[in-house]
């Protein structure tokens, strides 16, 4: 249940939606920094401290140790090797009023609309904030060969989700597949966060802030599909599609559905409308060991997919033919889901995903397979150029 500070915290994001005037002066002091701590991403923080200067004074922008990006971590096998993990957040930007024309959104706009895009924000001390495609993770840049602002406090701006990757020194080294970190708030300690990875051999590793080095959490499966962050825990489905969830304390799993067993490649995790699925990819032929030196899936083509929902009160899992309005993206680095009404370019009821050299949409109603110039919302032409900058994320 929420705390009055909780609902006054929603309560005024919805009136700044809807472009209200509302007098919030008259709000008792005490509760402006109850309100403000209650909001759970840095974006909702920067728009409650923009209101006032009562408001600015009322909470500091971060906690004084928040998790700070590129963060310096073990290489899982080799120390000497200097490792990063690296952020990146997933925004839904929609304009402040659905009856202005884009202008300044030119020229991520293909055309004029009240729907909004999804655009991806790559996070880096003192650098600019990049913009990325959602699905490739491939950079945006400005068309005419010079670089451009974009002023993010201009539009209505939600986050979606956060996406993390690990890079190092060696481009070649590459032995991660996916990672994810928690937790991660404004108000969230960074000796209180930590990282869990799937490496490309599917083993389990976890890290906590200060360790010197990953710990593999089963050392018995060594074919672990994909992770997520799901109800504040980590989640983990292996390639039978048994989920199970990582007791962070006792580095042990507990099994948290029956096995799914689904014959695809591939079981990719989604949360949706806070229910949990798999997608399970199936390939036209057999993908690459999981010994080879690289990515398994890289060469591999998606022939189809089939969809799963968990029943968490019966602990069984359910067929899904229709997505509704819903769309799922299997990204490069996270997946999520989004309702495709509200955005440019997005099909409900359908996947979006990248093959080798593409981003691809799979139908779920006719299992039809349409190739996407670059992402559904965003200009092929701006894929090459000067780069486009957000600002105004940072308080």
């Amino acid at each position: 249940m929420q705390s009055q500070a909780q609902n006054k915290a929603q309560n005024f994001l919805n009136f700044e939606a809807m472009d209200e005037k509302v007098d919030w002066s008259v709000l008792p002091t005490e509760l402006w920094p109850q309100i403000g701590k209650s909001l759970e991403n840095q974006i909702d923080v920067l728009r409650f401290r923009s209101v006032s200067e009562s408001c600015r004074s009322s909470i500091p922008p971060s906690h004084p140790n928040s998790p700070s990006f590129p963060m310096l971590i073990p290489h899982p096998f080799n120390h000497s090797i200097d490792t990063y993990l690296n952020q990146a957040t997933i925004y839904r930007i929609e304009p402040s009023d659905g009856r202005r024309p884009h202008f300044n959104l030119e020229p991520l706009a293909p055309s004029y609309s009240s729907k909004g895009w999804l655009i991806k924000v790559e996070e880096s001390k003192n650098l600019p904030l990049r913009l990325l495609s959602p699905i490739s993770d491939r950079k945006i840049s400005h068309p005419h060969g010079t670089s451009k602002i974009w002023n993010l406090l201009d539009y209505r701006v939600i986050e979606i989700c956060k996406s993390y990757t690990i890079q190092n020194t060696l481009s070649f080294s590459a032995v991660v597949s996916k990672v994810v970190f928690f937790p991660n708030s404004p108000w969230t300690g960074v000796e209180d966060c930590v990282a869990c990875c799937i490496f490309l051999e599917g083993k389990l590793g976890l890290m906590k802030h200060g360790d010197d080095k990953w710990t593999l959490v089963d050392d018995r499966n060594f074919y672990y599909d994909d992770v997520i962050v799901f109800k504040g825990q980590f989640y983990v489905t292996d390639r039978w599609g048994t989920i199970s969830w990582v007791d962070t304390s006792s580095l042990k799993l507990i099994q948290f559905s029956p096995p799914l067993c689904g014959f695809g490649s591939k079981k990719h995790l989604v949360e949706s409308c806070e229910s949990l699925y798999v997608v399970d990819s199936y390939y036209e032929s057999e993908p690459r060991r999981r010994n080879y030196v690289g990515p398994p899936f890289r060469d591999a083509i998606v022939e189809c997919f089939k969809v799963y929902k968990l029943d968490e009160e019966w602990g069984t899992w359910v067929d899904v033919k229709n997505l509704k309005d819903r769309a799922f993206i299997l990204g490069k680095s996270c997946s999520f889901s989004v309702s495709a009404k509200e955005l440019n370019g997005y099909q409900e009821n359908c996947i979006y995903f990248t093959g080798i050299f593409d981003v691809h949409m799979y139908n779920l109603e006719d299992r039809s397979i349409r190739t996407i110039d670059f992402d559904p919302c965003i200009k092929k032409s701006i894929y090459v150029g000067s780069p486009i900058f957000a600002e105004n994320l940072r308080t």
